[in-house]
């Protein structure tokens, strides 16, 4: 097996507020290894954006505070290293696609003298090179006209264009890994197909490991390779693509795949949403978060916390006390 090029490990990341604890990422491992793509899915609040953002170092801290884990890129800690080491990391080795490029970038600047920016703070190149390269890569992102695009202000973009400078600025430097928070949100479906085609098509020619942060089950089934299903902080399943569409064994996973129109299904049926809302991460409940949720829960789904282990083969694996239960049901995903 491929060695992975970047692994979290138990992370558990917590904001200490007036108001309690909110564990936000609360004992996190995944891993992913070059030229992959990972999806993580899940509600929002599930602590999908602050594992990514706590990859790239961009976590305050206080309020928030590390409480366990590691971040291993390449084998070198990065809880561990000092902030010159990050910066040097952060944007050149590990990248982000951040969830709203309207905000993401500075508008009193043109889009073409912030990705030069980029790419002087770690290479060694002159103002006029560092431009040229700029207008070059926004060409190779398919915006059109790059120079006179590239003297212009992110609020003259539209919203795609604006997401594609966002994608141009984090492959300035080649990154080994890329991390692509909700790359679509906002978007009409066509440009979000032309989004995600552009990311795949980079991702072939250099061979960057994508971590795909996003919401929408339909992307994740269309576009990665392995899938990590996020709830309360936690994770509840992960496998590939088949093992949790076909196979889920965490019920979260089936409410997901349930609450999805399918092509399959007649018009007069009706979906089936999950019920009730998502915990609060100051007061999550005991035993699995999901219980309050959950059609399967018994007592002691709510008094003790399923630990993540394998359920149809090694790399399948789910926090659910009844995941046997789930194999009887067949899959909402099988066509």
């Amino acid at each position: 097996m491929t060695e992975p090029l970047l692994s979290i490990e138990d992370l558990r990341v917590h904001f200490h507020t007036d108001a309690g604890v909110v564990k936000a990422v609360d004992g996190v491992s995944w891993s992913i290894g070059p030229g992959e793509t990972l999806g993580i899915v899940g509600e929002s609040g599930s602590g999908k954006s602050v594992s990514a953002l706590a990859v790239m170092g961009l976590v305050e801290v206080p309020p928030a505070r590390y409480e366990s884990g590691r971040i291993l890129f390449k084998g070198r800690d990065l809880l561990t290293a000092d902030d010159k080491e990050r910066r040097a990391i952060r944007g050149k080795e590990i990248s982000m696609i951040f969830q709203d490029p309207l905000t993401a970038l500075n508008p009193v600047f043109r889009v073409g003298h912030q990705i030069a920016e980029v790419i002087q703070a770690h290479e060694k190149m002159g103002r006029i090179a560092a431009r040229a390269k700029a207008v070059d890569l926004l060409g190779e992102v398919g915006i059109p006209n790059p120079r006179q695009r590239a003297r212009e202000y992110p609020h003259q973009f539209s919203g795609g264009m604006r997401q594609r400078a966002m994608i141009a600025m984090a492959l300035a430097l080649d990154p080994l890994v890329l991390l692509a928070d909700e790359p679509t949100t906002a978007l009409d479906v066509t440009v979000q197909a032309q989004i995600m085609d552009l990311l795949i098509r980079l991702q072939a020619d250099r061979g960057t490991a994508i971590v795909l942060i996003t919401h929408d089950l339909g992307l994740v089934a269309g576009h990665a390779d392995r899938v990590l299903v996020m709830y309360a902080g936690k994770v509840a399943e992960l496998g590939t693509i088949d093992d949790v569409y076909y196979r889920p064994r965490h019920p979260y996973t089936l409410g997901l795949l349930k609450s999805l129109a399918r092509m399959d299904q007649r018009r007069s049926d009706r979906l089936q949403p999950i019920v009730g809302q998502p915990p609060s991460l100051i007061r999550v409940p005991p035993g699995c978060p999901f219980n309050p949720r959950c059609p399967f829960a018994t007592d002691i789904c709510r008094q003790e916390m399923p630990p993540l282990e394998p359920k149809d083969g090694p790399d399948h694996l789910a926090a659910c006390h009844h995941s046997d239960q789930l194999a009887l049901q067949q899959s909402p995903a099988a066509s």
